[in-house]
C-alpha cells in the first residue's frame, strides 16, 4: 500500500498546464471567448443605469516556457466582481487576470447591445433602438481602452441621383467608430452615436408615421453620400474632437441594386 493511501491522503493531481514547454514559442493571447454575462452601465447622459447582456472575451499572454494557461481562472476573475459586472471594473478585472494567471499582459473585450430612446422627427412617436457597443481593455505596464460603437443609418447614392430622371437608390448602412481618448478625457456612447449619425445621409428611427417617412426620405435625397463620403465626414468630425487621440472608422453599405456591399475605412493616430 502506498504512503498516501495508508495515510488516507489523495495523491496530488498533476498540473499539466504549468509544465515546461520546449518549443520556445510565446503566445500573444490565450484564453476564453464568447462568455455570455450580464453587465450594468451607468448612463450619465440620461441618468440611472442600463442592464444588458454581453459577450465577453478574456485573454492573457503566455511565456514560451509554459505549456498552457489555467482556463478556469478567467471565470474566477470575472465572477470575483460579482454576478453583474460594471464597465468601470474592466481595468480592475484585467489586473486581477494578470495576478491570478501570473501573466505579463491581459486583454478583455466586452460586446453588447445598448438601447437608446429615439423620437420620430415629425410625429415625435417614441421607440427604442439598439446600437452595438464594444469595449476593449488591455493591461500590462500601461493600460489601454478602446470604445467602439456600430450604428445603423441610411445612405443615398449621389451617382444614382445625378443620372436618374427621378428617384435614387439608397441603402441601409452600418457605420462603426472605434476610438481612444486622451488620459482623463471621455466620450459617452451617446456622443459617439450622434457623431456617427451626423455623417450619414440620414439616421434611422424605430418608429415612423407617414409624415416621418416623408421627412426622412426627402432628407436623405437632399443629402446623398457615397460610402467614401461617410467615412471621410466622420473622420473630419473625430479629427476636430480634441478628446480623441486615435480612431478607426468603417462603413458598410448594404446595396439595394447590387448583390454585394460597398465598404470603406479610415484609421488615424492623432498623437
Amino acid at each position: 500500500m502506498s504512503k498516501e493511501a495508508s495515510s488516507g491522503l489523495a495523491a496530488p493531481m498533476p498540473d499539466v498546464q504549468s509544465a515546461r514547454d520546449l518549443r520556445n514559442v510565446p503566445i500573444d493571447r490565450v484564453g476564453v471567448k464568447h462568455i455570455t454575462y450580464p453587465i450594468v452601465l451607468h448612463c450619465p447622459r440620461t441618468g440611472g443605469s442600463q442592464h444588458t447582456v454581453a459577450k465577453v472575451n478574456m485573454y492573457v499572454s503566455l511565456p514560451h516556457y509554459q505549456k498552457g494557461t489555467h482556463m478556469s481562472r478567467f471565470l474566477e476573475a470575472l465572477n470575483h466582481f460579482h454576478q453583474t459586472i460594471r464597465v468601470d471594473q474592466m481595468k480592475e478585472i484585467c489586473k486581477d487576470m494578470r495576478k491570478r494567471l501570473q501573466a505579463q499582459d491581459a486583454h478583455m473585450e466586452v460586446a453588447f447591445p445598448y438601447f437608446l430612446q429615439k423620437k420620430a422627427p415629425v410625429s415625435g412617436a417614441p421607440g427604442m433602438i439598439d446600437v452595438q457597443v464594444r469595449f476593449e481593455v488591455s493591461s500590462n505596464a500601461s493600460e489601454d481602452f478602446i470604445m467602439g460603437v456600430r450604428v445603423p443609418a441610411t445612405s443615398l447614392c449621389p451617382c444614382s441621383k445625378e443620372i436618374s430622371a427621378y428617384g435614387a437608390h439608397n441603402q441601409r448602412c452600418e457605420i462603426e467608430a472605434r476610438i481612444r481618448c486622451a488620459p482623463g478625457k471621455y466620450l459617452w456612447i451617446e456622443d459617439l452615436v450622434e457623431l456617427i449619425e451626423q455623417s450619414a445621409s440620414m439616421q434611422v428611427y424605430p418608429v415612423l408615421k407617414r409624415p416621418d417617412e416623408k421627412y426622412v426620405t426627402e432628407k436623405a435625397y437632399d443629402n446623398p453620400k457615397f460610402v467614401e463620403d461617410i467615412v471621410r465626414d466622420l473622420a473630419v468630425k473625430l479629427d476636430a474632437d480634441a478628446r480623441i487621440i486615435w480612431y478607426h472608422v468603417t462603413s458598410e453599405n448594404y446595396e439595394s441594386i447590387h448583390n454585394h456591399n460597398a465598404y470603406a475605412e479610415v484609421e488615424r493616430d492623432k498623437r
